[in-house]
């Protein structure tokens, strides 16, 4: 599904004004940060973001969770330039879809970059949001015999390929020193997933919020793990190399990044509001709205302090025989973080 928003012109926001006035430090002198690769496009010395009004930025999309957070948090109601929305069923079609130049931007969980990476996607991480990882899970049927991560040995999982939940899902086998080898992993999306798990087609299912919640809120289903225990958790804004090429398109990107910003700091201030939006927007009970919303969020953290992490992981996926190397920090654009740095936070605990 595809949704096109059009530019409501009217006073500027004040965090709009300051974004001009940052981007004119930022991106004068053509884009340092930028790799040979993707050499940016000439870039005026002044930026005039009510120049972008014919420019229509392409944004991916997760169960109109991206969509709904920005327009809950009202900041679509002033866009100097389009946003078209795309729904995929997860964060790997995603980078598909970039790497093709189909979108320009797009947030996902922490394993997607990863996989899109060690395949050669020409897309990067641009901007990082910190997640507490409750709402990733491994789940099992409540009359099951498996109680812990142990017990998947010779049992049949449910797992999104390239995923968070694929991602966490290796990390609790190796700390319950189970080889991936020993477990039958079965590479469905969420919807195929879910209505399999519901047959009993399998004895477990690594999935994440908002699927989670629905399926607690609705079975019986028992959580034997969360990502809260084994993985960091994060989401990572991505673009597009070709987007990140063109002066008026990376222009229109840094201003949605502070907008998400924005939006995820908002949503910790108003968290049954951003439920209530959410759970109409996207078309959930209540009951899974609220629980999904109140442990999966997207508050900004600084890049820099996730590349530690997301290394770590990307070596699990490689020592797993799961992907070649990648070095996470080549994989990270840093171009934003001065426009990002007065709406992003510490990463929660420290």
């Amino acid at each position: 599904m595809t949704t096109t928003l059009s530019p409501i012109h009217r006073r500027p926001a004040i965090g709009v004004a300051l974004l001009a006035l940052a981007l004119i430090v930022l991106l004068v002198g053509a884009g340092c940060a930028t790799r040979d690769s993707e050499a940016a496009a000439p870039v005026p010395d002044r930026v005039d973001l009510a120049g972008l009004s014919d420019l229509v930025l392409r944004v991916g999309d997760q169960k109109g969770g991206t969509q709904a957070l920005l327009t809950a948090a009202g900041q679509l109601d002033d866009l100097p330039y389009e946003v078209e929305f795309s729904t995929f069923t997860s964060g790997p079609p995603q980078v598909e879809a970039l790497n093709a130049g189909q979108i320009d931007v797009a947030v996902t969980g922490n394993t997607p970059p990863v996989f899109g990476a060690a395949a050669g996607a020409r897309a990067s991480i641009v901007s990082a949001y910190a997640n507490g990882g409750e709402g990733d899970r491994i789940l099992v049927p409540g009359d099951s015999s498996v109680r812990t991560v142990a017990d998947l040995a010779g049992r049949k999982v449910l797992v999104a390929k390239g995923t968070s939940a694929h991602g966490h899902l290796l990390l609790q086998l190796r700390r319950a020193g189970v080889s991936p080898e020993s477990v039958d992993l079965v590479f469905l999306q969420p919807a195929e997933a879910g209505s399999a798990f519901s047959r009993g087609d399998a004895d477990a299912w690594a999935i994440w919020d908002p699927y989670t919640a629905i399926t607690q809120t609705t079975t019986d289903a028992r959580t034997i793990a969360t990502a809260a225990e084994a993985s960091n958790g994060f989401w990572f804004g991505l673009a597009s190399h070709d987007a990140l090429a063109d002066a008026r398109r990376q222009t229109a990107i840094a201003d949605l990044l502070v907008r998400l910003a924005e939006a995820g700091t908002w949503t910790a201030g108003n968290p049954a509001q951003w439920a209530a939006f959410y759970g109409e927007a996207v078309g959930l009970t209540p009951e899974a709205a609220e629980l999904s919303q109140s442990r999966s969020t997207r508050q900004p953290v600084a890049l820099a302090d996730t590349v530690a992490s997301e290394q770590e992981l990307a070596d699990v996926f490689t020592e797993d025989g799961q992907i070649d190397p990648v070095d996470v920090e080549s994989l990270v654009d840093d171009r934003f973080q001065d426009v990002l740095g007065p709406v992003v936070g510490p990463l929660p605990g420290t």
